[in-house]
């Protein structure tokens, strides 16, 4: 079993950034494939980052592709996203998520509870 926690939440104005970070436990941290989602209110979730275990470059939504960045620190066990030019909506729950599989996509089995961004425009 894999837990996964998220922080980072925060309220930042459009244009500026923030990160989010995500601690996993329960597997070798460098067996995880790793990803971030979102869902904005009355919006089903959505894929905006991940990163392979594979070593694999990482995969971007487009909504997101030149602003966001995922990355990983093995020796910290933790899968950072750097986000910055937020735009308002880029408001909503931020999950994290990891599998054991090589993937950037998903599907992903194992979730965090999610933290909260909001971007005020």
């Amino acid at each position: 079993q894999v837990q996964l926690i998220e922080s980072g939440e925060g309220l930042v104005q459009a244009g500026g950034s923030l990160r989010l970070s995500c601690a996993a436990s329960g597997r070798t941290f460098s067996s995880l494939s790793m990803g971030w989602f979102r869902q904005a209110p009355g919006k089903e979730r959505e894929f905006v980052a991940g990163i392979s275990r594979s070593g694999s470059p990482p995969y971007y939504a487009d909504s997101v592709k030149g602003r966001f960045t995922i990355s990983r620190d093995n020796a910290k066990i933790t899968v950072y996203l750097q986000m910055n030019s937020l735009k308002a909506e880029d408001t909503a729950v931020y999950y994290c998520a990891a599998d054991l599989r090589p993937t950037t996509r998903g599907p992903y089995n194992y979730w965090g509870q999610g933290t909260q961004v909001t971007v005020s425009s």
